[in-house]
């Protein structure tokens, strides 16, 4: 289902501008506080009119200020979930869960709350009442209301962002289910790099009020300019496999486009889907073969992009068959080794950052998100 936004919106000295044409999946809306990106959210679900422009989603049109089509939002049949759950304290579960559905007519429902109870694990919780719920559960429940309102559209308002890490860690599975099996585009605010490169298909980044660049998500997250998540933080972001288990060394073996990886011991069983981010700043360039080291992930591959900068920094993007690594390397240092396109090096792995959980819900081993390589 298409989402399509063109709109304006004067805010003061602020000022929404901002153009997205995108598809299925999970679009997550990146940047800092104050980019605008509660207030793009906002419009689509019709709490913010624009100035100008136009919002349509699956070909509906919900905004047209040519056509001076407005659409109500209690008719644009738009599930919205926020930071704070906002459930009524005094109804159980289940009526909680079903008060979302008054809003969509009959005829028009196509979730319905036994899916519901499975996708998100609520089956036990439903005669218990939001005080005796914690946070994890509370927000299941929230997005639970709104998936059975039938919506055209899930708009996920930074839902973690309330959350401590053990309750992000608990409702993360459920989010990776919505983008897989839902039938409801999402998108999902959040200036956070390990939700977006976690959880989203799509990513279009904000800043002061603009879409400055939008694509997949590994593209976008790659990119170690200002229009990506910056130098610190970027770095390649693909998806894998894990192929089997060594108990005797307490490793994991997964499989990328780019070879094989070993990381500290996963509780994943084999088979499982797994999304892996390697930083660029965690990348070391070799031109001759590395011996005698405690890394234990090395790839050849070869130079496709050099791109210097005007201070101590360079970067690389190093071709490994048909998935890349990025490398941060200061400009001696391709002065010295004589870098540049085309040749041959070697990539040294210090540090992974992976998805800690299997889509079945298993929990990765260790705990900590970034694991020695």
């Amino acid at each position: 289902m298409k989402l399509e936004v063109d709109v304006t919106r004067n805010l003061g000295a602020f000022r929404l501008d901002a153009r997205l044409d995108c598809e299925d999946g999970l679009l997550a809306l990146f940047g800092r506080s104050g980019a605008g990106k509660t207030s793009l959210i906002n419009t689509i679900a019709g709490l913010l009119r624009p100035d100008r422009g136009r919002i349509a989603v699956g070909g509906e049109v919900l905004f047209d200020s040519k056509s001076r089509i407005d659409v109500p939002k209690h008719r644009r049949r738009v599930g919205y979930v926020f930071q704070e759950p906002r459930l009524f304290p005094h109804l159980s579960v289940r009526r909680n869960l079903l008060y979302g559905r008054r809003f969509c007519p009959a005829a028009e429902r196509y979730v319905e709350l036994d899916r519901v109870l499975e996708l998100l694990g609520l089956g036990v919780l439903l005669e218990r009442r939001p005080g005796l719920l914690s946070g994890g559960e509370k927000q299941r429940v929230a997005i639970g209301r709104a998936l059975l309102a039938s919506p055209r559209i899930l708009l996920m308002d930074e839902p973690l962002a309330s959350l401590d890490a053990e309750r992000k860690e608990e409702i993360f599975p459920y989010i990776e289910r919505l983008r897989y099996e839902s039938r409801v585009p999402i998108v999902y605010v959040s200036h956070a790099i390990a939700e977006v490169t976690r959880l989203a298909t799509t990513v279009a980044l904000m800043a002061d009020g603009r879409i400055t660049a939008c694509g997949p998500v590994g593209e976008i997250m790659s990119r170690p300019d200002p229009r990506g998540p910056g130098r610190h933080e970027a770095g390649a972001v693909f998806d894998a496999l894990v192929t089997g288990h060594d108990e005797a060394f307490a490793l994991t073996h997964l499989n990328f486009a780019g070879g094989e990886l070993r990381v500290p011991l996963l509780d994943m069983p084999k088979g499982s889907a797994i999304r892996v981010r390697i930083r660029a700043r965690d990348v070391i360039v070799s031109i001759l073969p590395p011996a005698g080291l405690s890394t234990l992930n090395i790839f050849r591959g070869e130079i496709m992009q050099l791109v210097e900068g005007d201070g101590t920094s360079a970067e690389l993007r190093i071709g490994l068959g048909d998935a890349f690594l990025l490398a941060s390397v200061t400009r001696k240092s391709v002065a010295d080794l004589q870098l540049e396109p085309g040749r041959d090096v070697f990539a040294l792995v210090k540090s992974v950052a992976f998805d800690d959980r299997s889509e079945d819900g298993r929990r990765a081993l260790p705990r900590a998100p970034e694991a020695d390589s």
